[in-house]
């Protein structure tokens, strides 16, 4: 009789305990020093994303590099491309000197095309800004992830997922929860602009949980978060920030 007293989990055991686990992988292979002194909580606003450009490809690089930039990136030798130029049949390499991430990365003095890590875009994302950084951002999580030297919790069969929770660790959890696919109540998905929604491969209540646990590790105010996320996800957020400040202090960080 009691048992029905007792408040929930909003999360299953074995899910938080895999979105734990992620975090402290990610702690591990990419710089605990970057993620707590130069990561921030990055907001689809003008103070994080300013300037205009002129084109829609001009729009979207202008985009890429910032979201580089606020992963922690910016030394990494990539180039952007329009899906026209992009064939996905030639193997993407990207090597580095130095940090994999943050202030101690070393930007190669000259780098051809040839050797760039080439990344596409699809062109009606660029009306969705939201969409448009989420997407990059799992993109250079994805790459990221590769980088690491072992497998991460959960394996590689469950990569689109793992590193969709990365992309949040880097700092753009409002933007990877607030577009996060949502079946709608009424009418057809299929009646969306195609290529306007990014591909999602969480639910939003586990990547907005991420964001709880981001904000948590970060001592960040749920305020700075909660303004900017979607209605939807509000009130489960204000629920999982309790839930994760409990489940931060469970994260093992190396020393």
């Amino acid at each position: 009789m009691f048992g029905f007293l007792q408040k929930q989990p909003l999360i299953d055991n074995a899910t938080r305990q895999w979105l734990m686990d992620i975090y402290a992988w990610a702690l591990r292979h990419f710089g605990a020093d970057v993620f707590y002194q130069e990561s921030i909580l990055v907001t689809p606003t003008e103070a994080h994303f300013p300037g205009r450009a002129d084109s829609v490809h001009g729009m979207a690089e202008l985009v890429f590099e910032q979201v580089k930039r606020h992963a922690g990136v910016a030394h990494w030798p990539t180039r952007l491309v329009p899906p026209g130029a992009f064939d996905p049949d030639i193997p993407q390499r990207l090597e580095l000197t130095g940090a994999v991430r943050g202030a101690k990365g070393v930007a190669p003095v000259a780098v051809d095309p040839g050797h760039r890590l080439t990344i596409t875009y699809q062109p009606n994302m660029v009306n969705d800004p939201e969409a448009l950084i989420a997407a990059f951002a799992h993109t250079l999580a994805s790459y990221m992830a590769a980088l690491a030297g072992d497998e991460p919790p959960g394996g590689r069969e469950n990569w689109p997922q793992m590193t969709e929770v990365l992309a949040v660790f880097m700092g753009f959890g409002v933007m990877i929860a607030n577009t996060a696919y949502a079946a709608p109540k009424t009418g057809c998905g299929s009646c969306r602009m195609p290529g306007a929604e990014r591909a999602s491969y969480l639910s939003q209540y586990d990547l907005t949980y991420a964001l709880a646990l981001f904000c948590a590790l970060k001592g960040i105010p749920q305020g700075e978060a909660l303004r900017h996320l979607k209605g939807p996800l509000k009130g489960y957020f204000r629920k999982a920030i309790k839930e994760a400040g409990r489940d931060g202090g469970t994260i093992s960080c190396p020393a």
